[in-house]
């Protein structure tokens, strides 16, 4: 392999791997707001229990997604020296952001949120716990707009050799040096996908979290341990998820409208759709003939331009207006978003499945065949967001392609000049390694963490003496 298809394979793997933290460490955080502020306002020690055994998992998934995603920055400069120039005057401005607004204010009160429990009273607590979380999501705020600016590029305009370019015009190596320079901050924070596609990645994030928490808590169900701690944290969890399950509908419409105005290859390769014009086909699942331009499977007839366009005369762009070296590779793009739906419309279905178990009262009772099967295919289901959040991301970055920015510099141009294949070979099978080795520390130590369960607090004289006092109050 080349050292362009290694370079991406790496930052694939290392950016793929990351990722099964921050949306862990987002959801977990809105999960723990939602259980001290219950402990707040009924003084039941149940719920200070739930808040410090989660604690504890929060602070292991941090953690890892701090390790894992410090590697990545340094990528940009060892594998990707000509991209990290182009966009280093956008780029800059939004990893800044990123320190002052999310990671100052995590680490400021991730130390309270740890180990404050005995050091100060609950409601600095549960301040402390707001803030994490008010951190982990602008953290994804200020990713996705980087991310989302390379994707519709906005607020900014191309100088080659110091001199601005033509509108429209893209990055040709053999013109210079070349650079994005921004014109309006404010132009690319709310760049014409940004808001579109943080909403959808924060709602998948708190599925990761809500989903966590219901694994767990079925878990402890179905092996009649800690079953009152249990029955409680599977209900925070089924409320974060029903409500993210069918927000991820409503988010993940608008995203796929801007895919359609912004990127008409990207969403022609996410539907498979060849040929232009209204009466586009919505395809349920399938598998793309690129040899006879064709998608096979079942559709449903003018589903997609009734979805995009609001009318199924609505005209949609296929691929056979985009020429083929602009053309992402189809195949993939097709089938990670489709995994991406199907996996989707499973979590709704599994999130009012518990629900309506749960206004049966029938939740916390396995003796139940319903609840039982519910309870059994809850545990695996934590699988369910993770698999679906990678599937999106893998469909907006390989549906993206050729392109690194859109319109202005391709992926196989933004390569560092000096770097071997075999020196990307060499660290990719490093990363592989370390990075086996952290996820089998991780499962070993949450595993532990969930084999020891929560610590039993089950009368406030358990309580720390300063909760006892406000307890009282």
């Amino acid at each position: 392999m080349n050292v362009e298809i290694l370079s991406r394979v790496q930052f694939a793997f290392t950016a793929a791997f990351h990722y099964l933290f921050p949306p862990l460490s987002i959801g977990l955080g809105m999960v723990l707001v939602m259980m001290e502020a219950t402990w707040l306002r009924t003084r039941d020690p149940v719920y200070h229990n739930m808040a410090r055994f989660w604690t504890k998992v929060f602070g292991l998934i941090f953690g890892l997604g701090v390790a894992t995603g410090i590697v990545l920055e340094f990528e940009f400069g060892t594998n990707w020296a000509t991209y990290s120039r182009f966009v280093g005057d956008i780029f800059g401005s939004a990893l800044a952001a990123e320190g002052i607004f999310a990671f100052f204010l995590e680490s400021g009160f991730l130390a309270i949120l740890l180990f404050g429990w005995d050091k100060v009273g609950p409601r600095m607590h549960f301040f402390a716990t707001c803030m994490v979380a008010l951190g982990a999501h602008f953290s994804a705020v200020w990713i996705i707009v980087a991310n989302s600016w390379q994707q519709t590029p906005a607020g900014s305009h191309l100088e080659i050799n110091g001199v601005a370019a033509a509108a429209g015009q893209a990055f040709d190596p053999a013109a210079g040096s070349a650079r994005m320079v921004i014109d309006d901050f404010w132009g690319v924070v709310f760049c014409p996908s940004s808001m579109d596609r943080l909403s959808h990645t924060l709602v998948g994030a708190w599925l990761a979290g809500a989903f966590l928490v219901i694994s767990v808590a079925a878990y402890y169900l179905l092996k009649r341990r800690h079953t009152a701690f249990a029955a409680s944290s599977i209900k925070f969890g089924l409320a974060l998820a029903v409500a993210a399950s069918l927000l991820a509908l409503v988010t993940g419409h608008h995203s796929a409208a801007g895919v359609a105005e912004n990127q008409p290859s990207k969403l022609a390769a996410m539907e498979g759709l060849w040929k232009s014009g209204p009466d586009a086909p919505l395809h349920v699942f399938g598998w793309v003939d690129s040899e006879n331009r064709r998608t096979v499977g079942p559709a449903i007839p003018g589903g997609l331009s009734l979805l995009v366009g609001g009318s199924a005369s609505h005209e949609v762009r296929g691929l056979d207006s985009i020429p083929e070296d602009l053309r992402p590779p189809i195949q993939a793009t097709f089938q990670f978003f489709h995994l991406m739906v199907a996996i989707g419309m499973a979590l709704i279905g599994m999130s009012m499945w518990g629900a309506w178990l749960w206004w049966r009262g029938k939740l916390d009772s396995p003796d139940t065949a319903s609840t039982r099967w519910f309870l059994r295919l809850a545990v695996p289901a934590v699988l369910l967001p993770q698999i679906a959040n990678q599937a999106g991301w893998f469909t907006a970055e390989i549906g993206r392609q050729p392109w690194i920015v859109w319109g202005y510099l391709k992926t196989s141009e933004g390569l560092s000049a000096v770097v071997r294949a075999e020196q990307v070979l060499t660290s990719l099978i490093g990363f592989g390694a370390i990075y086996l080795l952290l996820f089998a520390l991780f499962l070993f130590l949450l595993n532990r963490k969930i084999q020891h369960g929560p610590e039993t607090i089950e009368e406030s004289h358990d309580l720390p003496e300063n909760w006892r006092k406000q307890a009282r109050a």
